[in-house]
């Protein structure tokens, strides 16, 4: 974390800026897409954003040990991580290297805690369930596992509109985003046992487990598969436009950054859809030169509305709790 970001944030806590420290340098390596979009923010803002992606990245490692850890394991540290997390947003402050940091954020924006209870309730659904037998089962494990994200950043992120009404909308991009990941990693979450697509929409296709697993192994993509994977695309940007309505409904401060998400995100999808869906054997990836054009767009967009003075202030509480100023 830079220090004109942690001081923007009100931050002097030396152990408490290690915290946001670590939780960027997560950000910066585990979600280079979502990084680069958060950079559109203001300093202030940075660090409450990297925390609650530092503590959703720390916990879905647990749930991906490398290795291969015993699920009985995996489990064991879910619910220890449960319980810090619990005592830390409680009290507002934790020694945990990564939990310090979202405390202070959970303080300061005062989001609610039972949104982390139903993010550690899917993380722990992935321990035992390896795939969803329709689309209402696959939007239960998503409300804890993406909806509850866009939910988690929205006090961060401002709105010009009672929060409930945007909520929905920042709901739905969290969702479109993991949807988003889910087409593009089937591949890999293959690898891991797990599938994230519809077991009543594959079969709509003709396409089973065995199916998908022989196009991973063998590199080729089955015409059934393609059109199971083109009806996924379809119903993700159904909710990229509910989501979209959402973007409007921020302080204009944070719309650029939000704007910017989702055309890198929207971009993974016209990659996969350029390849005809042959993507169960590699990871479809927007060239890095192409995100770069698409992130200076949107800091051409948010340095046009300072220089009209449209930003305005944002509504945010003042900064306060352990280490503010």
């Amino acid at each position: 974390m830079t220090a004109r970001e942690l001081a923007a944030a009100g931050v002097r806590d030396a152990r408490l800026r290690a915290a946001y420290t670590r939780c960027r340098r997560i950000n910066a390596r585990g979600g280079a897409t979502y990084f680069l979009a958060t950079r559109l923010l203001t300093p202030r803002q940075r660090p409450a954003v990297h925390a609650l992606y530092g503590f959703a990245r720390y916990a879905d490692d647990i749930v991906d040990a490398p290795g291969g850890a015993p699920a009985d394991e995996r489990a064991r540290a879910l619910d220890a991580l449960d319980a810090t997390v619990r005592r830390a947003l409680a009290t507002g402050r934790s020694d945990h290297p990564v939990l310090a940091a979202l405390a202070d954020t959970v303080a300061r924006y005062r989001i609610d805690a039972a949104h982390f209870t139903d993010f550690m309730r899917s993380m722990r659904m992935d321990l035992h369930v390896t795939e969803y037998a329709d689309w209402r089962a696959l939007r239960a494990y998503m409300h804890g596992s993406a909806a509850v994200i866009g939910l988690q950043v929205l006090p961060v992120l401002g709105t010009v509109v009672p929060r409930e009404e945007a909520a929905e909308h920042a709901a739905s991009l969290g969702v479109a985003f993991q949807l988003t990941n889910f087409l593009r990693d089937v591949g890999e979450d293959l690898d891991r046992g797990r599938i994230y697509l519809p077991r009543d929409l594959l079969a709509a296709h003709g396409v089973d487990r065995p199916l998908l697993e022989w196009c991973r192994a063998t590199g080729r993509t089955d015409p059934r598969v393609r059109g199971a994977l083109r009806a996924m695309i379809g119903l993700t940007r159904g909710i990229y436009r509910h989501a979209a309505r959402g973007v409007p409904m921020l302080h204009a401060v944070s719309r650029p950054c939000v704007r910017t998400a989702f055309v890198l995100y929207h971009g993974i999808l016209e990659r996969i859809e350029a390849a005809d869906c042959a993507i169960i054997d590699h990871r479809v990836v927007v060239p890095r030169r192409h995100r770069a054009g698409i992130a200076l767009g949107g800091l051409a967009s948010l340095t046009a509305g300072r220089l009209r003075g449209a930003l305005g202030a944002p509504p945010w509480p003042v900064a306060h709790g352990r280490g503010a100023a």
